[in-house]
């Protein structure tokens, strides 16, 4: 009698345990699946959220392209047919001496004219980034700027310059075109720098500029401080960190840093929504 109440007794500890154990090992795959499939979502989310913002940085560096062409071929190279068309009509009421020299001046002119079309041909897309790679397209950019008058430039690189992939390099110019147009609308700078320090383990573009500056904790939350916000976000979804200095009357430096062996971490984590 005593025998059999012990297994009774054991037989519904034994029944309570497995059903423990079944209740555990079902909540614990439960958990682990609503974890998966958020993780999942999220990776899924991020990926849009890069391509996404790929397209628009495409786009961004494209409409600088026109309004730069457009520019040129108004101001430049229109300007100089212009004065040739005039030129050339004046011909007839010129001896032979005159029209040789004049006929020799308009050739110049249309030589300079067909050399600014050439460059222009050159201009910077994202393919030509592709192409010629950051460094390259940084410092034709740099030469642009430097032949308006604008503002001096100066580009220092440091180590041996590496490819960070096409859609990396693409950003990180798109943040250095944003810097460079607040700098040019805003700050009254007379002098920009740009660094590019390549070593093994980290990829480092400065740009520092010495106009007016600003303070940056009223930049940040203010609607006119959007492309600064854009810069440290553009810089964390590809796996970078923004850090912005400024203040009045010191000018204001940006600096991007890059693990180029990281996997982009846009995937694994959430970025955040301002720079830091």
């Amino acid at each position: 009698m005593f025998q059999s109440q012990e297994n009774l007794i054991l037989i519904i500890v034994g029944t309570i345990l497995l059903l423990l154990m079944g209740i555990f090992i079902v909540g614990f795959m439960f958990f682990y699946q609503r974890k998966h499939n958020a993780y999942v979502t999220e990776r899924s989310l991020m990926r849009l959220q890069f391509n996404e913002e790929m397209l628009k940085a495409q786009v961004e560096v494209q409409e600088q392209t026109l309004n730069h062409i457009s520019r040129e071929i108004h101001d430049n190279i229109g300007q100089v047919l212009s004065f040739v068309k005039l030129s050339l009509s004046s011909l007839k009421t010129l001896d032979d001496e005159q029209r040789h020299k004049k006929i020799d001046d308009n050739r110049e002119l249309i030589a300079q004219a067909i050399s600014d079309l050439r460059d222009l041909s050159k201009s910077l897309s994202f393919e030509r980034i592709k192409a010629i790679g950051l460094k390259d397209s940084v410092a034709a950019e740099l030469e642009r700027i430097d032949k308006s008058g604008l503002i001096h430039t100066a580009l220092n690189i440091q180590g041996e310059p590496y490819t960070l992939g096409a859609e990396r390099e693409l950003v990180l110019f798109r943040i250095f075109q944003e810097a460079i147009n607040n700098s040019l609308k805003y700050s009254r700078a007379q002098n920009l720098s740009i660094g590019l320090n390549y070593t093994p383990n980290l990829f480092i573009l400065d740009i520092e500029d010495d106009g007016e500056g600003f303070l940056l904790s009223e930049k940040l939350n203010d609607s006119s401080g959007s492309g600064l916000k854009n810069i440290g976000n553009r810089a964390a979804i590809i796996g970078g960190h923004a850090k912005l200095e400024s203040k009045p009357g010191n000018g204001c430096s940006i600096q991007i840093t890059l693990d180029p062996l990281a996997e982009q971490k846009y995937v694994n984590r959430t970025y955040p929504d301002r720079a830091g």
